[in-house]
C-alpha cells in the first residue's frame, strides 16, 4: 500500500516560511519523525494561557485538528505537562509553539 502524502517535515518547512515571513514566532519543541509523525501545535497568547491541537485525519483522510485539554486555554505550565506525557508516550509526534494574541492555528484543516 502506497501513501503519497507530504512528508511532515517537508509540510512544516512550507509553513515555517510562510510564519517567518508573516513575522509569526514560533519555537520547534519535539522534532518528530521526518516522514510520518502527527503535529502537536501549542498555541500560546502569553498572557492567557495555551491551547493544544492535534493534527488528525478525518475519515476520507483529509487533514483537521483536534482540540485537547478539552479546547480550553490553559495556563502554560498544564499545556507543557500534557506535552511532555505525549511525547513519552510517542517520540514520534512533533511540537509546535506559536505565539499568536489571537490563538489563531495556522495550519490548514478544520477544527473538531
Amino acid at each position: 500500500m502506497s501513501d503519497d502524502r507530504l512528508p511532515t517535515s517537508l509540510y512544516l518547512d512550507a509553513h515555517f516560511k510562510n510564519l517567518r515571513d508573516a513575522g509569526v514566532f514560533y519555537y520547534v519543541h519535539n522534532k518528530g519523525a521526518p516522514a510520518s509523525g502527527t503535529i502537536m501545535v501549542k498555541l500560546n497568547n502569553r498572557q492567557d494561557g495555551c491551547v493544544i491541537l492535534q493534527q488528525q485525519r478525518d475519515i476520507g483522510g483529509n487533514l483537521g485538528w483536534m482540540k485537547m485539554l478539552g479546547g480550553n486555554v490553559v495556563k502554560e505550565a498544564e499545556a507543557d505537562a500534557f506535552i511532555k506525557r505525549a511525547v513519552e508516550r510517542d517520540p514520534d509526534v512533533w511540537v509546535v509553539e506559536i505565539e499568536d494574541p489571537a490563538l489563531k492555528n495556522p495550519f490548514e484543516g478544520k477544527i473538531f
